[in-house]
């Protein structure tokens, strides 16, 4: 298994508490990686990709604490994804070396509702030659989200990817949702998706979807042909994905 930046920030973090953080659901024995119970431990089938996208994860204090959290399943997926706490007075010189880095095209990922400058809003994804995009990703709840965006002047001058209506409708529709508040690794899989990377982006999916069957599972019981799904579906896209690139 591949220990990435989240699993070590998740240390850190846990580090410098000074008190237990006793989020719902505290008291389940869980694996120290993917945060599900030790009996349905999901870490032996993490993906291995090939990904020239990165990710940049700028984390809410307590985000990176929660189990439930979904950022962790973007590095489980992608190898080059990075992860810092937020701070409104004291950024981290390392994340904003990241972001001046002229090897790499930041887009903050975020709605086009809640940006003034609505000159920095994009709804495609444009590379300059030789440049890795860097996605942006505000972890934490959506008024947290919101709260890190408009306190960090540092990315106010980067432009902006946001879904339209209609790509985002279409996904909803696919997931039969009608949350229209996606979970960060979803949010992850639709810039995929949009970047081109549909296998990537897919794998995702099926990755997130595991991870919520397997949460669910300390939570409450789960019997008959709802048990397994969530494995069954990713392995058999594994085993379409291997059979095409053969063919």
């Amino acid at each position: 298994m591949r220990i990435h930046k989240v699993h070590q920030l998740h240390k850190e973090r846990l580090a410098r508490s000074t008190k237990p953080f006793n989020a719902r659901g505290a008291n389940v024995n869980r694996c120290e990686y993917c945060q599900v119970h030790k009996d349905y431990c999901i870490c032996e089938h993490q993906p291995n990709v090939q990904s020239n996208a990165a990710f940049l994860l700028i984390m809410f204090d307590t985000e990176v604490l929660k189990p439930s959290n979904t950022g962790k399943l973007i590095a489980d997926l992608i190898p080059e994804t990075h992860a810092y706490l937020w701070s409104r007075t004291e950024p981290n010189p390392e994340m904003l070396a990241l972001l001046q880095d002229d090897s790499y095209q930041p887009f903050v990922i975020f709605p086009e509702e809640q940006i003034e400058n609505k000159a920095l809003v994009t709804n495609d994804i444009v590379v300059e030659e030789g440049k890795t995009p860097l996605f942006i990703l505000l972890d934490g709840s959506w008024r947290e989200a919101g709260r890190m965006y408009r306190k960090s002047v540092y990315l106010h001058q980067l432009p902006v990817l946001s879904f339209n209506s209609e790509h985002l409708s279409s996904y909803i529709m696919r997931k039969a949702s009608k949350d229209h508040q996606l979970a960060t690794a979803e949010v992850a899989s639709l810039v995929l998706d949009l970047f081109g990377e549909k296998e990537n982006a897919k794998h995702l999916e099926c990755w997130f979807e595991l991870f919520r069957e397997h949460y669910l599972y300390s939570k409450r019981p789960v019997k008959g042909a709802e048990r397994g799904m969530g494995l069954k579906r990713l392995v058999d896209f594994r085993t379409e994905l291997k059979e095409s690139n053969q063919i």
